[in-house]
């Protein structure tokens, strides 16, 4: 039988191809570019300024560490994850003082990343939550409704960004929200909104929190980003204590990817804050009944040790605000690549390629309406 008769008898013959990423599919183009001056602004990685993966210094050590201990076993973790690290990043997200945690209402599973974080969180509330619909701000992570859909949740969007102004519409994010039903859930980015870059002000978090929780709405929190928005931990997480300090519920999902570097660790929590310690003691073991057949256990590599010092950084994503064409522009004649809805990566950058870069985006501008 031929080759080609092999392929046409595949049980999978009528598998097409899938789009590549459009986030992850920029590195994708971008490595096939034989281009000297191409430049990846997609993913958000940190780069030296010879463009290599920028492995930080803390990250080394506690490597190396692990390695030389000969008391570190390889047997399973619990399916929840290392008790240490989930205490741990319940106070680096609630603060070590909170109330909720005091009286036992947080329970914090460790998951695999963000991703990992939220398509658990989603698939509890898909499984034990009233309302399945959840809002999500225009623009968000591409992700995003692929995760919530997945998990069987109606996405729907709020508006978020502005682009005339460049800034946050606010007011088209209180109609929206407000014109939700309610118990519906909400998902906000706690700091450094991917891929605008563009926060709330305390005070409009403010109105936030109030609106919704008069409308009986469930926040859940993404939170990728700490320590990125204002270089203090405690600050970027300023927005989620606000609603945990009013004594209501919310689930937040972190990542630290981004603020310790471990991007293919997949190092994250998802934490929900229940109304009783009791609560939380039932939510937690419906958690390990979505873990369980999921992905059984989280790895152990990446979260022994001291959590409690975690790198502080700030900046990595800006919304350029360039259109598809502009992107497309620079992407043909500077081989400049980002996603097309203008997002660029600072991590992606270096001083040599500032002008560059500053070429090109004149170039797009000017020639390109």
């Amino acid at each position: 039988m031929s080759a080609s008769s092999d392929h046409q008898d595949s049980v999978f013959s009528h598998v097409v191809q899938a789009p590549e990423d459009p986030i992850l599919g920029v590195t994708v183009a971008y490595n096939k570019d034989p281009n000297p001056i191409k430049l990846n602004l997609g993913v958000g990685a940190y780069r030296t300024e010879e463009g290599k993966p920028l492995v930080l210094n803390v990250v080394r050590r506690a490597e190396q560490m692990l390695v030389n201990d000969q008391s570190r076993v390889k047997e399973y973790l619990p399916i929840i994850g290392l008790s240490d690290f989930n205490k741990s990043s319940a106070k680096l997200i609630f603060g070590a003082d909170s109330t909720a945690i005091q009286e036992n209402r947080v329970t914090t599973v460790q998951c695999l990343s963000g991703t990992g974080s939220l398509r658990v969180g989603a698939e509890f509330l898909a499984r034990h939550y009233h309302e399945h619909t959840i809002y999500i701000p225009q623009p968000t992570w591409g992700n995003h409704p692929k995760i919530f859909n997945l998990a069987g949740l109606s996405v729907k969007p709020y508006r978020y960004y502005n682009p005339q102004t460049r800034g946050l519409d606010f007011q088209g994010l209180l109609e929206d929200l407000g014109a939700a039903p309610s118990g519906a859930i909400v998902l906000l980015h706690a700091c450094a909104h991917n891929p605008t870059g563009v926060d709330p002000t305390l005070d409009q978090w403010e109105q936030i929190r109030q609106l919704m929780r008069s409308k009986g709405l469930l926040p859940f929190f993404d939170s990728a980003y700490q320590g990125f928005a204002s270089g203090s931990l405690d600050a970027d997480a300023q927005s989620v204590r606000m609603f945990i300090a009013d004594g209501g519920e919310c689930l937040a999902a972190q990542s630290y990817a981004k603020n310790m570097g471990l991007y293919g660790e997949r190092v994250g929590a998802l934490s929900i804050v229940c109304k009783t310690a009791d609560v939380a003691s039932r939510v937690e073991s419906q958690l390990k009944m979505v873990i369980r057949p999921m992905y059984s256990n989280p790895p152990i590599h990446g979260t022994p040790g001291d959590w409690s010092h975690i790198i502080k950084q700030i900046g990595m994503f800006t919304f350029t605000g360039l259109n598809t064409e502009q992107v497309a522009f620079m992407t043909r004649e500077y081989h400049i690549y980002m996603t097309s809805d203008g997002r660029i990566s600072m991590a992606g950058l270096n001083s040599r390629k500032v002008p560059h870069l500053a070429d090109a985006i004149h170039a797009a501008v000017t020639s390109i309406a």
